[in-house]
C-alpha cells in the first residue's frame, strides 16, 4: 500500500518534510503545498526555498501546482523538471473561497468544459508525469460520475480522491462509497486518523491502492510507520521530533515566527496527549520563546501519550 504525506499549507514545508524524514519512515511521498505563481512565472522566496533541490534532497518530494491555464501549467511543470523533479501533481481540491472563486482548485470542478480544456493542454504535451488531487464535486455528489469520466480520458498518472465536494470543505463525513463508482486504481484521502481508518478504507474500497494523510500524520507523526507495521508513537520520539522540528526553525527563522509556527504545528501533535487541551491553551498563551520552552517541558514532563494517540478536530477548532 503507498502511503503519501498530503500538503498541508503552513505545516509541511521543506524543514517539516526534512525532520519527519529524519524521525519516522513509512512516507513513500511527500507532497509539496501548491505553488501558483502569475503569467511572469515568479515564485517568491518562501516558494523558491520550499521547491529547491537542495533543501529537498533527501525526501522524496512531489510539487503540486495550482493553476487553471494549460500554457501557465506546462511552463511551471517545465521549470521543474529542469530542476530535477520527476513528477508534479495538479491541484483540483483546494476549497478555499478565493482560490475556487478563480476557478482554481475546486472551484474548476463546476466548469467541465474548461477542466477539459486544462486537461487537454496538459497531457497534448507530456512534459512529465501528472497526478491529480480532486474532490467530487462543486456542490453535489451527483457530479462525481461526469467527472470521474473526464478523468477516465487521460493519461494521470495517479488520480488521489478527496471524496467531499467544494462546498462540504471539510465538514460532515467523506462520501466513500463514491469511491466505489471509480473504474480505476486511485490513492483515498480524508479524515484517515488512525490505523483502523486506513484499514477500514482499504477493505471495503478494493480499488485503493494507496492512501494520502494530512491531519492525521501531522497530530501522529508515527502513523505512517505503524501502517507499515513498526511501532507505534512514543512519548520519546515525539519529543525529539518536537525538539528537532523546533531548533530547525529557530535556526532559519526569527523567534517571533517560530513561536507563532509551532502553536500551529501543536495544534495536532497535542491531540496524542492526554488533557492535550490544557497543554495547548498553555502553549497559545506562549507569545516568546522563553514561555514557550517552559509550555513545551510541561507537556512532555506532565502529560501522558495516549495509548492510541490520532488526531481531534476540536483541538484544531478550538
Amino acid at each position: 500500500m503507498h502511503v503519501y504525506f498530503a500538503p498541508m499549507q503552513g505545516v509541511t514545508d521543506a524543514v517539516y518534510r526534512r525532520v519527519h524524514r529524519r524521525h519516522f519512515s513509512g512516507v513513500e511521498k511527500y507532497f509539496i503545498p501548491f505553488v501558483s505563481p502569475g503569467a511572469s512565472l515568479t515564485f517568491t522566496q518562501r516558494e523558491l526555498y520550499d521547491l529547491s533541490p537542495v533543501q529537498n534532497a533527501s525526501v522524496p518530494t512531489v510539487p503540486q501546482i495550482l493553476c487553471n491555464d494549460p500554457g501557465r501549467f506546462n511552463a511551471i511543470a517545465q521549470r521543474l523538471r529542469d530542476a530535477g523533479y520527476r513528477e508534479v501533481n495538479l491541484n483540483l481540491g483546494c476549497p478555499s473561497g478565493t482560490v475556487a472563486s478563480k476557478h482554481r482548485g475546486s472551484g474548476l470542478l463546476k466548469d467541465h468544459d474548461a477542466l477539459k480544456r486544462l486537461l487537454d493542454g496538459i497531457f497534448s504535451v507530456n512534459l512529465l508525469p501528472v497526478s491529480v488531487k480532486t474532490r467530487i464535486g462543486y456542490e453535489s455528489t451527483e457530479e462525481w460520475p461526469r467527472l470521474s469520466a473526464i478523468y477516465a480520458q487521460y493519461p494521470i498518472s495517479e488520480l488521489i480522491v478527496h471524496p467531499r465536494t467544494r462546498l462540504e470543505y471539510y465538514n460532515g463525513t467523506p462520501h466513500r462509497d463514491a469511491c466505489l463508482q471509480i473504474g480505476r486504481e486511485f490513492i483515498y484521502n480524508g479524515d484517515l486518523f488512525t490505523a483502523e481508518d486506513v484499514r477500514t478504507v482499504t477493505e471495503n474500497l478494493p480499488g485503493a491502492v494507496g492512501v494520502m494523510l494530512g491531519r492525521g500524520l501531522a497530530a501522529n507523526p508515527a502513523l505512517a510507520r505503524q501502517l507499515a507495521g513498526g511501532d507505534r508513537l512514543s512519548l520519546e520520539e515525539i519529543r525529539s521530533f518536537h525538539d528537532d522540528l523546533y531548533s530547525e526553525y529557530l535556526r532559519i527563522w526569527p523567534e517571533s515566527a517560530v513561536v507563532g509556527r509551532m502553536h500551529l504545528m501543536m495544534k495536532y501533535m497535542c491531540s496524542c496527549f492526554e488533557d492535550g487541551e490544557k497543554a495547548l491553551r498553555r502553549m497559545r498563551r506562549a507569545d516568546s520563546v522563553e514561555k514557550y520552552n517552559e509550555a513545551a517541558r510541561i507537556l512532555f514532563c506532565c502529560h501522558a501519550l495516549k495509548t492510541d494517540p490520532a488526531f481531534r478536530l476540536d483541538l484544531l477548532l478550538g
